[in-house]
């Protein structure tokens, strides 16, 4: 396992501190704020923490971004026991920096069990190869980003994510409100299936609210631009490993009232359905002159 693979791995591990209360730490991505899909890995990990059994996976959580977090303090994560039946768990998650909620959720587990079976076609899109990744874009385009947060950008990342037509952040054109993005880890992964659940959803935060900002010609490297994720949805339909190359397929159907709603259909490559995902976030154009006022 890589170094930062690791390191993630670590973050979204936790720390017990009491009965159903856990610490996490804070890692910085070079955003303004800290990075939402830290918090839903973390607060997915805490939830399964409480668990009486490892005979459960998750099936779904839900979770709605109260306040931005900061990159530099602890998270703190208090779990309540909702449910333990025999065929259905569920968690409600409250996450807390200096005391303020920054994020809740309420998450569902189920012991695996076999039922009815369809699912949507896998999209028909240029596979993984040759296509290069955000990092190496990232790289190739370093003197454009300010440099206080350049070192961050361009280091090493454990999940490796390759955007098929990727929009010029720095020049964007408008373009259709869809997105097909390949994303892996960097390197093999040990645990079950609870690990990859836990990665799948820190990752699930990624190349979503960008891609309703298509359509406007507009990204979020513009400094009048604010953005950020409001509520965000994962169900989880099969098993899947983080270490095997997935198909995130994007769409945004609607925005207004300065929000941007996205669904995404996550496959492995034998072109099994194993995730959904849904989630609004803010998409506001900012009067900076007026603001300076």
């Amino acid at each position: 396992m890589s170094d930062v693979l690791e390191q993630l791995i670590e973050l979204l591990r936790l720390e017990s501190i009491g009965v159903n209360r856990f610490r996490g730490q804070s890692q910085d991505l070079g955003f303004r704020n800290l990075f939402g899909g830290q918090v839903l890995g973390q607060s997915l990990s805490a939830a399964i923490q409480t668990l009486e059994s490892e005979d459960w996976n998750p099936h779904s959580l839900h979770a709605y971004f109260l306040r931005p977090g900061t990159v530099s303090d602890p998270i703190e994560f208090e779990v309540d026991v909702l449910r333990d039946g025999r065929s259905f768990a569920t968690r409600q998650i409250k996450a807390s920096q200096n005391g303020k909620a920054i994020l809740t959720m309420i998450a569902s587990f189920q012991h695996p069990e076999e039922g009815f079976d369809h699912q949507a076609e896998m999209p028909e899109v240029k596979g993984p190869d040759g296509i290069p990744s955000q990092l190496e874009l990232t790289r190739m385009f370093q003197d454009h980003f300010p440099e206080r947060v350049r070192d961050i950008y361009t280091a090493d990342k454990p999940i490796e994510i390759r955007v098929l037509d990727p929009v010029n952040i720095f020049a964007p054109q408008k373009t259709e409100p869809v997105k097909y993005a390949w994303m892996k880890a960097d390197a093999k992964m040990n645990g079950d299936f609870n690990q990859h659940a836990r990665v799948l959803a820190y990752a699930s935060d990624f190349n979503l609210i960008t891609t309703a900002l298509h359509p406007h010609g507009v990204s979020v490297a513009q400094k009048d631009m604010q953005v950020a994720s409001l509520d965000h949805s994962v169900w989880f339909h099969r098993p899947f490993r983080m270490d095997e190359w997935l198909l995130y397929a994007i769409d945004s159907p609607n925005a207004g009232g300065a929000r941007g709603f996205c669904r995404g259909q996550i496959f492995n490559q034998q072109g099994e359905l194993v995730a959904s995902v849904a989630q609004e976030g803010l998409m506001r154009k900012r009067d900076l002159p007026k603001e300076r006022s």
